[in-house]
């Protein structure tokens, strides 16, 4: 299973370990979102960024979406089904974001791959929501689960 990962406030005036955590999950920008694997270690780090972040459940269809409408390999070239058949054991895109949204691929596995994707901010009347409360309370940090297909998809 991977989780999505989307930056949505700036880290002015931010403890310098919450700081630190968002570089190593490569989120250095607000809009920039990352997929990460399922596991102890990035939820600990998504935990400890919480109030800066919000991430949910990825599933393949968006992943797929993801990949070809907003990756882009170094030079700032978009995604082509050649170049993820080229470079992975994957005969396209579909397959790729399949692999990636159960946990068996990760980003990583095609190196030439940006692992950040630059999204727009979020479109609609409703915007964020609100980037000081929890997503619970009807603001936009924290844990989505299978909401973040609908901010994602506003996103790209």
């Amino acid at each position: 299973m991977s989780i999505i990962v989307v930056r949505a406030r700036s880290d002015v005036k931010v403890e310098r370990s919450i700081r630190e955590t968002m570089g190593m999950l490569n989120l250095t920008k607000v809009n920039h979102a990352v997929i990460i694997p399922e596991n102890p270690q990035y939820k600990g780090m998504l935990q400890k960024a919480k109030d800066y972040i919000t991430w949910g459940n990825a599933d393949a269809d968006l992943v797929e979406k993801m990949i070809s409408e907003r990756g882009r390999l170094v030079g700032d070239k978009p995604v082509t089904d050649s170049d993820v058949k080229s470079s992975t054991d994957f005969g396209s895109i579909k397959e790729f974001a399949t692999a990636i949204a159960s946990g068996d691929a990760t980003v990583k596995d095609m190196p030439e791959m940006k692992r950040v994707f630059r999204l727009h901010p979020p479109r609609g009347p409703k915007g964020w929501g609100g980037l000081k409360r929890t997503y619970v309370i009807g603001g936009a940090l924290g844990p989505r689960g299978e909401d973040i297909t609908a901010l994602v998809e506003r996103m790209i």
